[in-house]
């Protein structure tokens, strides 16, 4: 019996696991209610977009930091994190920070788009500063006689 249950897991994880399959299911059939079409092609270019396009690159680029920094990990990844997460809002807001869908956007949020882009910069300048204050700060530690 606990071989069975190891091999399946908790009840309770089960359970949360076939919840998530069902919202997932629902949101599918919502999702593909309108033009289906048009949603799986931009979900297969996207995946393609991403596995033939952007996986290169910023592997490429982790790679390039690798061999700049020498391999100090330290440095890496207090590069790696604050990129990571400015590249993610860049790619999550990209058509309002080039101001591509700024009128229907201002329609349908009666907001202004204008600023994105300044915000997203702002935000990973402030990302990059607060990990290189913290890098700062651990390099500081470690120094011996610090903080005598």
């Amino acid at each position: 019996m606990s071989d069975r249950r190891s091999r399946l897991g908790s009840p309770f994880h089960l359970l949360v696991l076939l919840c998530s399959f069902a919202l997932c299911a629902y949101a599918g059939v919502r999702l593909l209610d309108g033009d289906w079409l048009m949603i799986t092609v931009w979900f297969v270019g996207a995946a393609l977009i991403h596995d033939l396009v952007l996986l290169p690159l910023y592997a490429a680029a982790d790679r390039a930091l690798i061999t700049v920094t020498a391999g100090r990990t330290a440095w890496v990844n207090h590069i790696r994190v604050p990129a990571a997460l400015s590249g993610l809002l860049l790619l999550v807001w990209f058509p309002l920070i080039t101001g591509r869908v700024s009128e229907r956007y201002a329609s349908v949020a009666a907001l202004s788009a204008d600023g994105f882009a300044a915000r997203w910069l702002l935000i990973t300048a402030a990302l990059f500063a607060s990990s290189a204050v913290l890098f700062a700060v651990r390099v500081g530690r470690r120094r011996p006689g610090a903080g005598e």
